[in-house]
């Protein structure tokens, strides 16, 4: 399976998925470990992917996405954004808003934990 196929599989087969350096319970950079934070902290399940394990899947992502930075988040098979925009949609709810929209569970109360702890 190419890489672009098995990231097309990822995708269309896990409600959120993470491409990542390093793991959800050990990422390997700040900008990865700040999405897999808000995840982990907000009690979303997802699939983490690690492209550090695979060069073909770490340049397949930027290919398949047309964005050239890691992390990157998919919910639903759309792509979401990077550390950025993840951190902002955070912030002003719109992630909640895209989860609720999309049926994906999370907890509210630690999403208004992390905007709390951030005004």
């Amino acid at each position: 399976m190419s890489a672009l196929d098995q990231i097309q599989n990822d995708i269309g087969t896990n409600d959120v998925v993470l491409y990542m350096k390093g793991t959800k319970e050990m990422p390997r950079c700040g900008f990865s470990s700040r999405v897999a934070g808000v995840l982990n902290f907000m009690g979303v399940d997802y699939k983490d992917i690690d492209v550090l394990a695979d060069a073909d899947i770490r340049q397949g992502i930027k290919d398949f996405s047309e964005w050239p930075t890691i992390p990157q988040l998919y919910v639903k098979g759309e792509f979401v954004g990077g550390c950025d925009i993840v951190t902002e949609m955070t912030l002003s709810g719109e992630l909640d808003k895209l989860f609720e929209d999309k049926g994906i569970a999370f907890d509210k109360a630690k999403a208004e934990q992390i905007r709390a702890a951030n005004a």
